[in-house]
C-alpha cells in the first residue's frame, strides 16, 4: 500500500477551517478558523504554532505590505497592526450576513466575499476594496463567495460561487473585471467548489466541499489531477514553503456527525508543485 500524498501538518479540531495563506515575509503559513473566530499561524520551519482570538466571525485573513494583517470579518475589512491595534477598513454590518473567503488582487487590492448565514441566493457580494477604504461591489448576486485568484499574467481572475459547482474566469485589467465565462464544472456527486489558488504554470487547483479532495485542472480547463483526502469537507488551498512547493490545505467539522481524526486540521501535501508569490495588501 503506497503512502498517503498528504501529511498533517497541524492537527486541530477547528469547525471551519479556512483560507491558507502563505506569509513570505514571516515564513509562516496564515490559516483561520471562520466559526470558531481563530486565526492561527504555523511555521513549518520550527513547528511553533499561534492562535488569535477575533470578536467576530472570520473569513479571511492576508498579510499586510508594511506589516500586520487585513481581515475578512463578519461586519466588514478591518487592519491588524503588529502591535495588535485593530481598526475598521470598512465597516459595513448587515444583519444575517457574514464574511468568507478573500484574495489580494495584483495591484495589492483585497477583493472580498461575503455571504448570508442561511446561504441564500443573492445574499452574498464579491467586493475590491483599497488601502484608503474605498469599497465597491463588484457582483452583487452571489450565494456562497469562495476561491477567487489569478492568472500568472494577471489577465485572468478565476472566481468561485459555490452553489453553482463551476469556477468561473474573468477578463482582468486595472482592477477591472468582465467577460465572465465558465471554465470548469464539477459534476454532481463530487462536491462543491470551495477555495482555489494558481500555480506557476496557470493551473488551477480547486478543494472540493464534500468531495474529498483537490483537483487540479489545466489552463484550459482541462483536468488533469485529483489529490484525494481522508476528510470529506476540504475547504481551500495554497502553496507555501520557502520555495512554495508544498500544497497546505484546510477543512472543517462542522455537519459531520463522525469526523475522521483529520477533519478540522492543516494538512500537506509536499512538493505537489510550484506555486506564485502571493502580493501583500497595500494598505
Amino acid at each position: 500500500m503506497s503512502a498517503p500524498a498528504y501529511e498533517v501538518a497541524v492537527r486541530a479540531e477547528a469547525t471551519l477551517g479556512e483560507g491558507p495563506t502563505w506569509d513570505a515575509a514571516t515564513g509562516r503559513l496564515l490559516w483561520l478558523d471562520i466559526l470558531g473566530s481563530r486565526v492561527h499561524t504555523y511555521d513549518p520551519a520550527t513547528g511553533r504554532r499561534t492562535v488569535r482570538t477575533t470578536e467576530q466571525h472570520v473569513g479571511a485573513v492576508k498579510p499586510r505590505a508594511g506589516g500586520g494583517l487585513v481581515l475578512n470579518l463578519r461586519d466588514g475589512v478591518g487592519l491588524l497592526d503588529a502591535d495588535g491595534t485593530f481598526r475598521w477598513l470598512h465597516h459595513e454590518p448587515v444583519p444575517g450576513r457574514r464574511a468568507n473567503d478573500a484574495a489580494v488582487a495584483p495591484d495589492g487590492a483585497l477583493w472580498a466575499g461575503t455571504m448570508r448565514y442561511d446561504e441564500a441566493p443573492g445574499g452574498g457580494t464579491l467586493s475590491r476594496i483599497t488601502g484608503d477604504g474605498t469599497a465597491e461591489v463588484v457582483l452583487d448576486d452571489v450565494a456562497v463567495s469562495n476561491g477567487t485568484g489569478w492568472s500568472p499574467d494577471g489577465r485572468l481572475m478565476y472566481y468561485i460561487d459555490s452553489p453553482t459547482r463551476r469556477v468561473d474566469v474573468f477578463s482582468y485589467a486595472d482592477g477591472r473585471v468582465d467577460d465572465r465565462r465558465p471554465f470548469a464544472r464539477i459534476e454532481e456527486g463530487a462536491g462543491f467548489p470551495d477555495g482555489l489558488t494558481v500555480d506557476a504554470d496557470g493551473c488551477v487547483w480547486v478543494a472540493l466541499w464534500d468531495g474529498g479532495a483537490v483537483r487540479r485542472y489545466t489552463p484550459d480547463g482541462r483536468l488533469d489531477r485529483v489529490i484525494t483526502l481522508p476528510t470529506p469537507r476540504v475547504t481551500a488551498c495554497a502553496f507555501g514553503g520557502p520555495d512554495l512547493t508544498d500544497l497546505y490545505v484546510t477543512t472543517a467539522r462542522v455537519g459531520l456527525t463522525a469526523p475522521h481524526p483529520t477533519a478540522g486540521s492543516l494538512l500537506v501535501v509536499p512538493a505537489a508543485g510550484q506555486g506564485l508569490p502571493q502580493p501583500a495588501f497595500q494598505g
